[in-house]
């Protein structure tokens, strides 16, 4: 999957834990937010250096905005490898955040597991 194919696929299933979502649909999308994030930042720091109070309101609302399909990518993900999308709760620790990381970058089952059909990238 492409990185416009998962921009897509993602923004689609905005609020869709259920189902498998590959390794690159789900670290192309999380590259996506990564630099929509970075770009707000940089646009709002710089249009609004007046009034950092607003700036920060906006940068956090599109973080918010694209916090939802990621949480939902990531679940999707750790269901591809048979783990359960609650698993994403470790990102209040910091070791959980390594362990996450590693998790989303296992390959996929190459079976049908209890979270849906095997999808071939």
């Amino acid at each position: 999957m492409g990185f416009s194919q998962a921009i897509s696929t993602c923004m689609a299933k905005y609020f869709t834990f259920s189902g498998r979502a590959g390794r690159s649909e789900f670290w192309w999308f999380y590259l996506f937010t990564i630099l929509i994030s970075w770009g707000a930042s940089v646009v709002f720091v710089f249009t609004m250096p007046e009034d950092p109070v607003m700036a920060s309101i906006m940068i956090n609302l599109v973080t918010l905005v694209f916090g939802f399909p990621v949480f939902a990518a990531g679940s999707r993900r750790l269901h591809d490898i048979g783990k359960s999308g609650w698993w994403q709760l470790l990102t209040l620790t910091i070791i959980g955040i390594i362990l996450l990381i590693i998790w989303w970058a296992t390959d996929s089952q190459k079976e049908d597991n209890q979270y849906g059909s095997y999808l071939q990238e």
